[in-house]
């Protein structure tokens, strides 16, 4: 089995990663939509933030209220390190039961602060531009520019990525370059 980590800063664009892993037949876990379904209602991972931030995260019919959420999460370094601490286990408990198959990309932006990396054969990091990573995340989310820094400012810096990955790789061109140089990529690290 060869389970290659997917990781990189907010909207540096690891979206693309799921139609790339269809062409070639490779298993794809997206541990953002892990994660949105260990934060549903009734769910542990709901459970665990609203002990930890409060129920003001909720919205009226008790479901998470994301931007609320974010807001607490992301003001400052130690409410960010109270997400990942209250989240990310439960999450990598998630991610173990979805391994299945002999090639697997595990798209984690917080890769390396679950531990779940020490599972990974390889580690590819998508960096970004940082501005081009700014309108991403406002399109994406449709926050504030102050709301989508207080994210970006919230994360790694590419350094950090550049340090801990096997490769690299910068998405600051149209999506089809980038899917292409992706492709090739995984081409290699599964041997395909």
């Amino acid at each position: 089995m060869i389970i290659v980590g997917l990781t990189g800063p907010t909207g540096a664009g690891k979206s693309s990663a799921s139609a790339v892993c269809e062409k070639l037949g490779v298993k794809h876990i997206d541990c953002d939509i892990i994660a949105r379904k260990a934060t549903e209602k009734g769910q542990e991972g709901l459970l665990a933030v609203v002990k930890a931030f409060g129920e003001e995260i909720l919205n009226p019919d008790g479901t998470l209220n994301r931007k609320a959420l974010a807001e607490k999460a992301f003001k400052d370094n130690d409410s960010t390190e109270l997400l990942n601490q209250t989240l990310l286990p439960i999450i990598k408990k998630m991610v173990m039961s979805e391994i299945k198959g002999d090639k697997v990309l595990l798209d984690a932006p917080t890769l390396f602060e679950s531990g779940i990396d020490e599972i990974c054969n390889k580690t590819v990091a998508v960096l970004s531009d940082s501005q081009l990573r700014l309108k991403r995340i406002i399109a994406r989310d449709e926050i504030t520019s102050e709301q989508a820094l207080l994210r970006i400012n919230a994360g790694k810096n590419d350094d950090f990525y550049k340090e801990k990955c096997d490769f690299v790789i910068y998405n600051n061109t149209d999506e089809n370059t980038f899917d292409s140089e992706f492709l090739s990529l995984l081409k290699e690290i599964f041997e395909l």
